[in-house]
Order: structure tokens, then C-alpha cells, then sequence
């Protein structure tokens, strides 16, 4: 059964074009790094969420491959690097992991 990760990140609005710009590093890691989830990004135009939220999403074939992904990327120091260097940005942050039904 299929799982999907999900990281939301809201971020101050006014802080919108440095925090993109991070996230355009990100980008780049991934598609530089096949090793790494490659992940899907989107943000809300409108809903519950805040338009100044960024969501980040993957799927992985078991659950097991989503906590492999999970533990790669904490101990990846060029994604700890990038984080930190993003950080300051970010007001709230939380995971969600789904199980996929369809």
C-alpha cells in the first residue's frame, strides 16, 4: 500500500521571496541527487491553509521506504545545511504521512 509524506511549512508573508529562494535550493538538491525523495512542491491560493504555507509531498511504495527517505534526508548534510540556512523563515512546521486509498 502505497503512503504519501507531506511537510508544511507556513512562513511570514513578508519573508515570501527569501524563503522561495531557499526553497529553489531544494529544488536543485533534489534534482541533483536521485538518492533523495523528489518531491512535489504547492502552495494555497485558497482553503484552510495559509497562502504563505508551503507543501512539500512524496510518495513511497511502503512505509517502510517513507521512514528509509525520512532517516536519509535528517542525516544528509547538505539537506541539514539547507535547512538550517531556511529556518529562520519558517513560523510553523509539521509532517504528515497518508496512507494513499486509490
Amino acid at each position: 500500500m502505497p503512503y504519501r509524506l507531506r511537510f508544511l511549512q507556513t512562513y511570514r508573508p513578508q519573508d515570501r521571496e527569501a524563503f522561495l529562494a531557499a526553497e529553489a535550493r531544494f529544488v536543485r538538491l533534489e534534482r541533483d541527487r536521485p538518492d533523495l525523495p523528489q518531491g512535489r512542491r504547492h502552495q494555497p491560493v485558497t482553503g484552510r491553509l495559509a497562502t504563505n504555507t508551503l507543501i512539500w509531498e512524496c510518495e513511497f511504495p511502503t512505509l517502510a521506504d517513507l521512514h528509509e527517505s525520512l532517516a536519509r534526508l535528517s542525516a544528509d548534510p547538505q539537506h541539514g545545511e539547507l535547512f538550517r540556512d531556511q529556518a529562520p523563515y519558517i513560523t510553523d512546521a509539521y509532517t504528515e504521512i497518508d496512507e494513499v486509498l486509490d
